[in-house]
């Protein structure tokens, strides 16, 4: 079920209307009720895989008491083990298995050897690898004695497929997510307001920014051979908006909605495209799975404590494994390592958490100096994204290559002046909103009570007018 389709429209105001008005004061039926809304939720768009999900929750909980309960290390690295086993191996078989054989065979027949395999038609499901990582941070965290087990099944089925989250994150830890089974909700008409007010703006971004820029992404991509070197530009600045607009929506409607229910979920998304180097896009970027990286593979591979040789070390394995997460293809892993060679210099120079703060706080306007850092910082997100949106890394080199050809200087051949007026405008309203936890939570850059209120109709009418509402396409993040 998507966040942008009729079904999901009519879905959330009856679980909406059912979980205040029918089962408001049994916090154990909100929480049932919650659970089977997540699991009709995911089941619309294959029933079969719920199968995954019951079995992956049945084994992190049982494995969770008993991490808890057993004091011999042999036995409770034995149970750790069964939960890394059980969740990658799902994730392996369903994401990656037809990568793995294909590549080998490729290796062999790069050295004279020919063997016979067939890729297997396998579905990959919605959403596996960030509930995958969701249910593993439990009982890793568990095991290294950092959280307590919960006892009560439901209260750990619904945090594994809350509905707002599951496919697309934020990739909820469960020391913040999970106690808030156990807490009493009380419906707060301010916070749902201004849950409603962060799914319109998430609405906003992904209709008529993300999916007006995927018309002009998928035919210059999709022609790139045929382009000149000015489209193919304005092509990856196209994507660049597509996948914040499309991302970023989907994690504001997540966010919106859960707070409907009660619930608070994390920041996902900091104004990314405001960075003044590379190291503050990925603390801005994605979030949650930037900081789990961290928790669980950078830390543990040591961290920032041996020397810079450690350091660069664990910094390329962070951003491969990144890249990899996001896909089985090549390209993925060549836009991690890119990433990673942007990082690495940073990380010599010692200069890698310099810029913690927002960018012009106290002014709104940036200085030269800021200015040029973060069109520096998104022109260099540019091309690591090209890697991101290709089909294949030759496919890459080669819109790259005709970037930096002689017809750069040329006009674009695809020039949509609504679109660009559009992003110059949304540019704008996410600068001025840059302060905030997300971009129209406050409208303090609008001092007039009515303007404000005039500011959200305009919303509601720029989706309706200019809403891309002609092939429901997906959230990227959902083929993840």
């Amino acid at each position: 079920m998507f966040f942008n389709s009729l079904d999901f429209a009519i879905f959330l105001p009856l679980v909406f209307i059912c979980y205040w008005f029918i089962f408001n004061n049994n916090l154990k039926q909100q929480n049932l009720f919650l659970l089977i809304a997540s699991y009709i939720f995911y089941g619309w768009w294959d029933y079969r895989f719920l199968s995954l999900i019951i079995i992956s929750t049945a084994v992190d909980f049982f494995v969770g008491l008993k991490l808890d309960d057993k004091k011999n290390d042999d036995i409770r690295r034995r149970l750790l083990y069964l939960s890394l086993l059980v969740n990658l191996g799902f994730l392996a078989y369903f994401k990656y298995y037809n990568f793995f054989i294909d590549n080998f065979v490729s290796t062999f027949q790069f050295f004279g050897y020919n063997l016979d395999s067939s890729s297997l038609n396998i579905i990959l499901p919605v959403g596996i690898s960030f509930y995958t990582f969701q249910t593993l941070s439990y009982t890793i965290d568990i095991y290294n004695k950092k959280l307590k087990p919960t006892k009560n099944l439901i209260e750990f089925a619904s945090f594994v497929t809350f509905f707002p989250q599951l496919v697309a994150g934020p990739i909820e830890r469960a020391k913040n997510l999970l106690p808030q089974f156990n807490q009493k909700r009380i419906f707060d008409y301010l916070i749902a307001k201004d849950g409603m007010k962060q799914i319109l703006w998430g609405l906003f971004k992904k209709i008529v920014i993300a999916d007006n820029c995927a018309i002009f992404v998928n035919e210059i991509f999709g022609r790139s051979n045929d382009m000149t070197g000015s489209t193919l530009f304005i092509g990856a600045i196209f994507f660049a908006f597509q996948i914040y607009g499309d991302f970023s929506g989907y994690s504001d409607i997540a966010i919106g909605t859960a707070k409907l229910f009660g619930f608070k979920l994390m920041r996902n998304f900091s104004f990314p495209y405001f960075s003044r180097d590379i190291a503050e896009f990925w603390r801005r970027w994605h979030i949650s799975l930037s900081s789990w990286f961290k928790d669980y593979l950078y830390i543990p591979l040591g961290g920032s404590k041996g020397g810079i040789i450690m350091k660069i070390r664990n910094t390329i394995i962070v951003f491969v494994v990144s890249g990899f997460w996001h896909g089985a293809n090549w390209t993925y892993i060549f836009w991690g390592g890119l990433n990673a060679l942007y990082f690495i210099p940073l990380l010599i120079l010692n200069k890698n958490r310099e810029n913690l703060n927002i960018v012009s706080h106290n002014r709104n306007i940036p200085t030269i100096k800021e200015f040029s850092q973060i069109l520096l910082t998104f022109i260099m997100t540019i091309f690591a994204w090209i890697f991101f949106r290709a089909d294949s890394v030759t496919h890459a080199m080669n819109y790259i290559n005709g970037i930096f050809s002689i017809s750069f200087f040329s006009f674009p051949t695809i020039f949509p002046i609504k679109l660009i007026f559009s992003l110059l405008i949304f540019i704008l309203i996410e600068w001025l909103g840059r302060r905030d936890d997300y971009t129209i939570s406050k409208l303090s850059f609008i001092k007039n009570k009515y303007l404000r209120i005039l500011f959200i109709y305009i919303l509601l009418l720029s989706i309706y007018f200019f809403g891309n509402f002609s092939s429901n396409i997906e959230f990227i993040y959902f083929q993840f």
